[in-house]
């Protein structure tokens, strides 16, 4: 069966109005990840790093060319099915956690799959499994305050990818963290990388870490440019 990249973007471009003149950001990007790889994107601000994840993330639609998630085409998919995409083939982890504080490390984790359709007790076991495997699990039952920085941001990344997605997206995931747990944190989303052969793309200012990834890429004039 021939393997297929799990996100594929064709020539998308994508312009920004504002007011009477014209922004362009991405210029024709062409860009694929494949199962197990990790791509670190480094670029400046203003260079384009969160359009190209957002068009990735078909958090925005593209102006021009075709987002591939999977090998299927989803630029002209209606809302409802381009949600349905990122809730089972997508997970999303920011520079901040964005955890809900009233409930534990667990529950934080069981929570988007039991909305996804899967029943609690086999959420909450997947959930406490995947904790362990990122060094959680003794803190199964702890709540946000009373993580630390980095544990936070590991829950996070468990969160992001209980429900088994295809594409993991990580804008600045380690940017609060200091350096050691920064490198801790990135530690542990590298091993979950090569175990469930997802597919990552993480933006990042760590070069340190950007080159312990699979490749490095950045933008430059709107186009992704491959980096040595």
């Amino acid at each position: 069966m021939e393997k297929i990249p799990a996100l594929h973007l064709e020539d998308v471009r994508r312009t920004y109005v504002q007011g009477e003149s014209e922004l362009p950001i991405l210029r024709g990007a062409f860009l694929s990840v494949w199962p197990g790889e990790s791509v670190a994107l480094i670029a400046p601000s203003g260079a384009g790093k969160s359009t190209l994840l957002h068009m990735a993330g078909l958090l925005e639609h593209p102006d021009g060319g075709e987002v591939y998630i999977d090998g299927k085409p989803t630029a002209k998919l209606p809302d409802a099915a381009r949600t349905a995409i990122r809730r089972n083939e997508i997970g999303f982890v920011y520079q901040f956690h964005h955890l809900l504080p009233e409930f534990t490390a667990s529950e934080n984790v069981t929570l988007p799959q039991m909305i996804a359709g899967l029943e609690r007790k086999e959420a909450a076991k997947r959930a406490n499994e995947l904790l362990a495997f990122l060094g959680l699990g003794e803190r199964l039952h702890h709540r946000p305050s009373e993580l630390s920085g980095g544990e936070q941001q590991r829950v996070a990344i468990a969160r992001a990818v209980a429900n088994a997605p295809k594409l993991l997206l990580a804008d600045e995931p380690t940017g609060n963290l200091d350096p050691k747990t920064a490198d801790h944190v990135f530690g542990t989303l590298s091993k979950l990388v090569e175990a469930t052969q997802l597919a990552a793309i993480i933006a990042t200012h760590n070069l340190d870490l950007a080159s312990r990834m699979t490749r490095r890429v950045t933008l430059r004039e709107g186009k992704v440019v491959e980096l040595e």
